[in-house]
């Protein structure tokens, strides 16, 4: 074969090692495309049903609330006004009572309002948990906001709000404290919040003695990228510290 024919085969052969090369490498890039496009729909169906099953968790802890509120507040106020009734007390005293347990109704209805638990902000749904807690008397509770408030991803708030309901619920339960400050920090770039009782603390070392689920707070944050601390010191308190960059 003449020199000339033998560079044509050499340069057809080198070609269609090439095209093979690159079909293979355009296969292996397919697949693994494909294989991240799965792998993130994956992840956002998990993310959707976790915020969806979050959702849920508030709702629940929400009616439990007022149920608690139901019989803790209205309650007593309709028992006071039946009382008032039976001892002929002054019969302003007794529209009085009424009208105060007419409130409590009012402010209950809205927060079983489907559509209102899912709308409101993050700096509201924590100002009705605060107020719910200062008109039953379970403890004096505060909240401060600093900074401009932003509006941030609504699941977002909604990992926050049920993270914050966790370790309120905490401090009613088992803490035993009687103040709780919470601070809502809008920054630049981040919002930092922090939440704080006076209760009788934990050992951290001691997974059974923490009455809080620690894991389940830290796997909310992961959730939404977030960073979730809790400090305790025994006898004095434990605060909760949330940290998350737009």
């Amino acid at each position: 074969m003449e020199p000339e024919g033998q560079a044509i085969l050499v340069a057809v052969f080198t070609l269609v090692i090439l095209c093979i090369i690159i079909i293979i490498l355009f296969s292996i890039f397919l697949k693994r495309k494909n294989s991240l496009l799965l792998s993130q729909k994956e992840s956002e169906k998990r993310f959707e049903q976790e915020i969806g099953k979050t959702q849920i968790e508030i709702r629940e802890e929400t009616f439990r609330n007022i149920s608690w509120e139901l019989h803790d507040n209205i309650g007593q106020l309709i028992t006071l006004a039946k009382i008032q009734l039976q001892n002929e007390s002054n019969i302003e005293d007794v529209i009085e009572t009424l009208n105060k347990g007419l409130k409590e109704l009012r402010t209950l209805s809205k927060a079983i309002n489907p559509e209102a638990l899912k709308n409101i902000s993050l700096v509201t749904a924590v100002d009705q948990e605060i107020n719910r807690f200062n008109r039953i008397q379970y403890l004096e509770a505060s909240l401060k906001v600093k900074g401009e408030e932003q509006k941030l991803n609504p699941e977002v708030e909604i990992v926050f709000f049920r993270i914050l309901q966790e370790f309120f619920s905490n401090t009613i339960k088992h803490a035993k404290a009687t103040q709780l400050d919470v601070t809502i920090d809008y920054g630049v770039e981040s919002i930092d919040i922090f939440a704080k009782d006076n209760g009788k603390g934990f050992d951290k070392d001691n997974s059974k003695s923490t009455g809080i689920g620690l894991t389940n707070i830290s796997k909310r944050a992961q959730l939404i990228n977030a960073e979730a601390n809790i400090s305790s010191v025994i006898n004095e308190g434990t605060e909760l510290h949330i940290h998350y960059a737009y």
